[in-house]
């Protein structure tokens, strides 16, 4: 089926509409799954509802929460889910994808560890359980700015106007001090893990496809995993902090520069890799993968299906739905003792929780991650817990906007249902520009 918006008003409808597409979706009237607690790191998240780290970038120009930041957080922490995956913070200023974005390091801890308190005592505040909440660490790579760091060369994604230089071994080596050091000051903040951040075409993430790479880092998949399995291993070592990764199941970018994928069909996943790469982070003591795919610079419909964006994909986007929950179905069949978050559920609106009850209920995750959904709605995991199901009205309608607002260079959050607050700074950011949406029918911007 080609891409259409969403319009299905009853579970039926979106039924018919997987079984035109060819896609299987879990989907459950009996939302009781997500109540149960979860036990991990030797802790417990109170129920099944996560929210998604999304980069922001309303953070100060040294790396601190800004009062958008905090705003944020308040509302998240109002909201309900048991599990808080906090946006990206850079362990290296260098490695910034915008100048807003967070940092962990020795100066900025002190204003961390204020918005972990200010977390817990909202939720309190709200009668909810203290969420468990994972940081984000992160290099952005060829993302940074000013200067972008690249793992490889990579025909698909390299810019000809960009110049771009290619980090290398030693620089590696000396990062994985940074990463340490960042996981320490987290953990000196208060957050009960961090998260080695490998998503999404940032520098991790693009040195598990580079395989055009030389040396110690690159080449086979020991070479292409080794900083990733090193920086974890070192990080639960040496800052005695539990571990996450954040993880692309599968770039959706040509062999020999995507991972996770086949070599004759990149848009086929080949999770072969992906198995072995959870198996090895698991006898590293990582109890919790987060998985995700695509790249939002290159392919955004793989990882967040819309409705409106930059192009109009050639596909329905419950095939990408479809495609994202399968993956990480057939990650937990082949790793049954890690727990994994899934990702893709927002673009289903009101039907993502009945979703997320079913995938958890059957075993196809253990926790439910809802993203941009979080930022229209933050009391979603309240409603679906207290209140018997979701509000279309309050949901997010895969505009994009939250995503063009960030390119335009403001700030993080809904510009439909918080209005108030971001169409002005919306509006300021589109003034004078052509149209960010485009329903020209493309694979990729």
């Amino acid at each position: 089926m080609e891409h259409q918006p969403f319009s299905y008003k009853t579970l039926e409808e979106l039924t018919a509409a997987c079984k035109a597409c060819g896609v299987t979706l879990p989907i459950s009237r009996d939302l009781s799954p997500l109540k149960a607690p979860l036990s991990i790191y030797g802790k417990e998240i109170a129920n099944r509802l996560c929210i998604q780290p999304m980069e922001g970038c309303d953070g100060t120009a040294d790396g601190r929460p800004g009062e958008l930041t905090l705003r944020r957080y308040r509302r998240f922490a109002a909201g309900g889910a048991g599990l808080i995956w906090l946006e990206a913070a850079a362990v290296d200023p260098n490695g910034r994808a915008n100048p807003r974005q967070l940092c962990i390091n020795r100066d900025t801890v002190g204003a961390m560890a204020a918005l972990q308190a200010l977390i817990a005592k909202t939720a309190k505040e709200a009668g909810h359980p203290v969420p468990f909440t994972v940081l984000q660490l992160t290099h952005s790579g060829r993302y940074s700015k000013p200067q972008p760091v690249i793992a490889a060369k990579n025909p698909y994604l390299d810019r000809p106007e960009q110049t771009y230089k290619v980090i290398t071994d030693e620089e590696l080596d000396a990062l994985q001090d940074a990463f340490v050091e960042g996981a320490r000051r987290a953990k000196e903040a208060g957050f009960d893990a961090v998260d080695v951040k490998c998503c999404h075409g940032y520098l991790f993430a693009e040195l598990m496809g580079a395989k055009t790479r030389p040396g110690k880092y690159g080449g086979d998949f020991e070479g292409r995993s080794r900083m990733l399995l090193t920086t974890v291993r070192r990080v639960k070592e040496e800052a005695g902090i539990p571990v996450t990764v954040r993880l692309n199941a599968f770039d959706e970018i040509p062999d020999p520069y995507g991972f996770g994928v086949q070599k004759e069909d990149f848009r086929t996943p080949d999770l072969t890799e992906t198995k072995e790469l959870v198996r090895r982070l698991r006898a590293l003591g990582v109890e919790l993968i987060d998985v995700t795919a695509g790249n939002p610079y290159y392919n955004p419909h793989v990882n967040r299906p819309y409705d409106i964006g930059f192009y109009r994909p050639p596909v329905h986007p419950l095939v990408y739905v479809g495609k994202m929950l399968a993956a990480v179905k057939e990650l937990k069949e082949a790793c049954p003792d890690t727990a994994f978050l899934c990702s893709a559920l927002s673009w289903l609106r009101e039907f993502g929780g009945l979703a997320a009850a079913d995938g958890v209920k059957d075993g196809w995750f253990d926790l439910a991650g809802f993203g941009r959904q979080a930022l229209a709605y933050p009391d979603f995991a309240v409603d679906l817990l207290e209140q018997g199901g979701m509000k279309r009205e309050k949901c997010c309608i895969a505009c994009s906007k939250c995503t063009e607002i960030m390119r335009d260079g403001g700030t993080s959050g809904c510009v439909i249902r918080d209005k108030e607050v971001y169409l002005p700074i919306y509006r300021a950011g589109r003034e004078g520009k052509p149209p960010a949406s485009s329903r020209q029918v493309a694979e990729h911007i």
